[in-house]
C-alpha cells in the first residue's frame, strides 16, 4: 500500500467488550492511519471463536463516552460484530479490520479458540485486510505503549504486503515493550498443549471443573510463535482460513466411494 494512503476507513472490534481498555487504547493508536468505526461486542466474548448468532435477534446500541460517540455495542460475538458492520454498521466499506487489544496472546493452538483472531477472519472472509492484535497477560498491562508499537507494526505491514487482501496474527509480548524488540515472522505452533483443571466441590457437594489455564509448554515448539514469544519477540503470523488439504486431494480422488457398500447392505438387513 502506497505510504500516501493513509486515509484508510478501519473497522476496530475486539474479543474483551466495547469498554476494554486494549479497544481505547488501539482505537486512539489507530487514528494516525485513518478513520476508526468501533464495532464491538457489549460483553466480553473470549473464546468463543467464530460462534454467529443467527436463532435469536442481534441486537445493538450506539454507545457514548460523555458527548463523544464510541461506536456500536452488539449483543454478539466478535464474529457477528464483523459481519453486521460490514453489512450495515460501517459508513462505508473498511479498508482495513483490526481486532484487539486482546488480553492476553493469541498463539498457538489457542489461535482457533480466539474470538479475536475469528473477528479477524471474518473481515478476510469479506476480502479485507484484516490484522489480530493481542498482548500478553499482565495486571498492568500496558495498553497504550502496546498500541502505539502495533499501530506503528500495522502500519509497515500496509506498506509492504502485496495488493492482495491478507490476514495476520500480532503478539506483542511485555518484555518487548521494555526496549526496542526483534519483530520476527514466525509459524504458529501446532502442538497439543492439553488442559488442566482443578477439581471442586459446590455447596451442595456436586463436582465441577475449572480450567487453570496454566497449560504445560509444547515440548517441539521451535522457532514458532509460542517459543519467539517466550524470548521477548514480537510475532507477526500470516494465517488462512482454507483449511483444504490441498495435499490430499489428489490421492483422495483415486479412492473407490460409493453409497452401495455391501457390507453396509448386510448390516442393515441384520438390523445392525
Amino acid at each position: 500500500m502506497d505510504k500516501e494512503v493513509y486515509g484508510v476507513h478501519i473497522l476496530l472490534t475486539n474479543d474483551d467488550g466495547i469498554y476494554a481498555p486494549g479497544l481505547a487504547a488501539l482505537e486512539r493508536a489507530l487514528q494516525s492511519l485513518g478513520t476508526v468505526t468501533v464495532v464491538a461486542p457489549l460483553a466480553e466474548q473470549s473464546g468463543v471463536g467464530h460462534a454467529i448468532t443467527y436463532l435469536t435477534p442481534l441486537m445493538c446500541r450506539e454507545v457514548y463516552d460523555g458527548d463523544r460517540r464510541r461506536g456500536w455495542a452488539v449483543e454478539g460475538s466478535p464474529a457477528d460484530c464483523v459481519k453486521l458492520a460490514v453489512a450495515r454498521l460501517c459508513p462505508e466499506r473498511p479498508d482495513l479490520v483490526v481486532s484487539g487489544i486482546n488480553s492476553g496472546q493469541n498463539a498457538g493452538i489457542n489461535v482457533l479458540y480466539s474470538g479475536t483472531v475469528a473477528a479477524a477472519i471474518e473481515g478476510a472472509f469479506f476480502g479485507i485486510t484484516s490484522i489480530a492484535v493481542s498482548l500478553e497477560y499482565d495486571e498492568q498491562a500496558r495498553y497504550d505503549e502496546a498500541a502505539a508499537v502495533a499501530a506503528g507494526l500495522i502500519r509497515q505491514i500496509l506498506d509492504q504486503k502485496d495488493p492482495d487482501p491478507q490476514l495476520y496474527n500480532l503478539n506483542i509480548p511485555t518484555a518487548a515493550l521494555e526496549a526496542p524488540a526483534e519483530v520476527c515472522v514466525a509459524p504458529m505452533c501446532v502442538v497439543p498443549w492439553g488442559e488442566q483443571y482443578e477439581t471442586r466441590r459446590d455447596p451442595r457437594g456436586r463436582l465441577y471443573y475449572w480450567a487453570t489455564g496454566k497449560q504445560p509448554t509444547p515440548p517441539e515448539d521451535k522457532d514458532t510463535d509460542l517459543s519467539l514469544l517466550r524470548e521477548g519477540k514480537i510475532t507477526i503470523t500470516p494465517l488462512a482460513f482454507d483449511m483444504t488439504r490441498r495435499d490430499k486431494l489428489a490421492a483422495m480422488r483415486s479412492w473407490q466411494l460409493t453409497t452401495d457398500d455391501p457390507q453396509a447392505t448386510i448390516a442393515s438387513e441384520r438390523g445392525a
